[in-house]
């Protein structure tokens, strides 16, 4: 191989060709000493591929903090066999005003995400979702500040496209042909969604009680839908079996690191969203928890980046679960020691019928990290309050999201909550696809 530098300084390399352009990035990458984050890029004279603005630097164990390489495809920690979670650095201040001028898309944070170079990145559009004020609801509750992001405006309907998109774009990066999940609905949708657009085979393994929209929206993508009797639990059982081969990436929540990164993206985008301010309170629907962790890693992030103070107190986090599945909520207040045995029952929220969520102990720690709480929600509660923001601020929320208004209105009335405190509501989708839940169960 010949290596030299070309008149701007970058070098340029003749090698081998080899199938995957972005295996000869990684190679480079370790025999010169070269990570994407440093400001200049490798330029490939046959099959190539540039190394673009991604300050990663590496992946950690998110239990024991062991470094594992961010330059192949990884899922969970080879120590505690849990998740890994992205680390980057910067050898140069990156101030906020990088933002000027940038798309709308999460894309717009592209030094704080993972994927190296921009011909990978897989996207419909997804992120910058708006953040709505509940005025009528705020004045019906004598209540100063509350607001709801809208996440159900995303590609697919839901935030589970900022995850997929992320998770897709590296399987693309490593040259990965299919990908397998098992759902709860919206996340094999968004999968189904960002698999088609990158030419890659989908596998999406659902409960048969899933409302039918969300098969209906896999089928249309073009996916092969596998539907299992039982909970996501079920699903990820089966999923191991069909790719007993080991021949589909599996992206599952958590199991690899980069939906994660995707998620983060809310909390960058409420701090840009709100002027470089935080509300004093989240209220955040948490299944597999990946959005609840991914927004306090955003705020931490930002922190060290400068683009937050180090003084800014940050928002208390609270997890809404189903009263029907409350695992999180069980092992937060002492019922059980932890998930592992924990039996849920199918809710009309179908993202919080995840009665094992292998983050538990990640979201414990944001939980406890942010003095925040974990709070449940029941069905009729749900119902009720659909039909609240849907007759006063005109919004057909997820039932996800009316699980974390009610739940607001319940901390409001124990008084974890105060009425003069800056409140934020995140919903996760777009109510139209769970009307095979809720049809006719509105109260005139």
């Amino acid at each position: 191989m010949r290596c030299t530098k070309t008149s701007s300084g970058l070098l340029k390399a003749s090698i081998p060709k080899w199938n995957s352009p972005f295996r000869i990035s990684i190679w480079l990458a370790h025999s010169f000493g070269l990570i994407c984050r440093t400001k200049g890029c490798i330029t490939l004279t046959m099959e190539t591929t540039t190394l673009s603005q991604s300050h990663i630097s590496h992946l950690a164990c998110s239990a024991c903090g062991t470094t594992h390489s961010a330059f192949g495809p990884q899922l969970l920690s080879t120590c505690c066999q849990l998740p890994l979670e992205a680390q980057y650095e910067s050898e140069e201040p990156l101030p906020r005003s990088i933002l000027t001028n940038r798309v709308g898309t999460m894309w717009r944070y592209r030094e704080m995400l993972p994927v190296f170079s921009d011909e990978h990145i897989v996207s419909l559009g997804e992120g910058f979702t708006p953040i709505l004020p509940l005025l009528n609801l705020g004045q019906k509750y004598e209540l100063k500040q509350i607001q709801l992001k809208d996440e159900g405006q995303n590609p697919t309907g839901s935030f589970k496209a900022r995850g997929l998109s992320m998770a897709i774009s590296k399987a693309k990066e490593f040259g990965v042909e299919g990908c397998i999940v098992p759902t709860a609905g919206n996340a094999g949708v968004a999968m189904a969604a960002y698999c088609a657009k990158a030419g890659m085979k989908a596998v999406v393994v659902m409960p048969r009680h899933t409302p039918k929209a969300f098969k209906e929206e896999c089928y249309w993508y073009g996916a092969d839908v596998q539907l299992v009797d039982g909970l996501i639990n079920d699903c990820a059982a089966r999923a191991k079996e069909l790719n007993a081969s080991g021949s589909l990436l599996d992206v599952s929540t958590l199991k690899e690191p980069y939906r994660l990164e995707g998620k983060k993206t809310m909390g960058y985008e409420i701090a840009e969203q709100l002027n470089w301010n935080l509300p004093d309170v989240i209220l955040y629907p948490a299944g597999g928890g990946t959005g609840l962790i991914g927004i306090w890693k955003a705020f931490k992030e930002m922190q060290q980046l400068g683009w937050l103070p180090q003084s800014i107190k940050l928002p208390r986090m609270v997890a809404v679960q189903a009263a029907n599945c409350q695992p999180l909520v069980d092992t937060y207040f002492g019922v059980q020691e932890n998930c592992r045995n924990y039996m849920g029952k199918p809710t009309i929220a179908n993202g919080l019928a995840v009665p094992r969520p292998l983050g538990e102990q990640m979201m414990l720690n944001v939980l406890r990290q942010s003095g925040g709480t974990a709070i449940s929600v029941t069905e009729h509660e749900m119902l009720e309050g659909l039909q609240e923001l849907g007759k006063n601020e005109g919004l057909f929320v997820a039932p996800e999201g009316a699980a974390v208004w009610m739940a607001a209105r319940k901390l409001l009335s124990s008084g974890h909550i105060n009425r003069d405190e800056h409140i934020l509501l995140l919903n996760t989708g777009s109510g139209q696809k769970y009307m095979a839940n809720v049809e006719g169960k509105y109260q005139l």
